[in-house]
């Protein structure tokens, strides 16, 4: 069953949108070589908490960690730990903070230090196939119009979508329907209605979209051994443009 917010809902939701997007801009701005992963996830949880939130990751489901940080190859839910990040890779960080009874979730792709220009493209492309899809996120479309749209623009860039994970509805429960997958013919799904919040969450990989879990039972890696880059926001349905809820207060 799908969930459909009202507007107290939603401003709840818009303020667990805030702090899960601060979370995701401390963790950029500490990207760099020499910094460790587990740090990076230190920060993220103390800044949660400092908000009056809570880590949304945390235990969920056993997860041990606030923050999944994903390097270079490994595609989403990378566990913090000792690894010392190194010029040239690339990270993923995906966060969620839990307040006033619903949760905000977004994610994205950061340069540590001087990267490749494909690594770069990568990068660009999977955050730019995230507001190609926005533009079918409006009342009346349907979900997998976002999911078609989001994979044209990333096969046109010579990338693939993953298949094994999807986006997700998103509010009291932090996965929520309707799954929103980043793949598919459009026309599809549920169909967007007023209040409706979605997770639109595009995981591009350079080379196969075929990935593999490791025995941790989180880490999952492209199976070729190539980059992978992620990209997402929590997205509430409106009359008119959708509008991103995981935006810091700056913006």
């Amino acid at each position: 069953m799908i969930s459909v917010k009202t507007e107290r809902e939603l401003e709840v939701m818009r303020r667990a949108g805030r702090i899960a997007a601060g979370a995701r801009a401390l963790a950029g701005s500490m990207v760099r070589p020499g910094v460790t992963t587990m740090e990076i996830d230190k920060a993220v949880h103390d800044y949660i908490v400092s908000q009056g939130a809570k880590p949304s990751f945390l235990n969920y489901s056993g997860y041990p960690a606030s923050a999944c940080i994903s390097v270079n190859d490994v595609v989403i839910h990378g566990i913090p730990d000792g690894r010392v990040l190194r010029e040239g890779d690339i990270v993923s960080v995906d966060v969620g903070a839990y307040w006033g009874g619903f949760h905000g979730d977004c994610a994205a792709t950061f340069a540590c230090g001087s990267i490749s220009a494909e690594a770069e493209k990568l990068i660009a492309v999977t955050k730019q196939s995230f507001f190609e899809g926005m533009k079918f996120a409006r009342q009346g479309y349907r979900v997998s119009d976002i999911s078609h749209a989001v994979q044209s623009y990333v096969e046109a860039n010579g990338f693939s979508v993953v298949r094994s994970f999807v986006g997700h509805g998103v509010g009291e429960k932090l996965h929520e329907s309707p799954e929103v997958p980043n793949f598919g013919a459009p026309g599809r799904g549920p169909r967007l209605v007023r209040g409706m919040t979605i997770a639109v969450e595009p995981m591009v990989n350079q080379g196969t979209y075929d990935v593999r879990v490791l025995k941790d039972q989180w880490t999952t890696v492209t199976t070729d051994g190539k980059l992978s880059a992620h990209y997402e926001n929590t997205v509430a349905i409106t009359d008119g443009e959708p509008e991103i809820l995981t935006v810091t207060e700056e913006l």
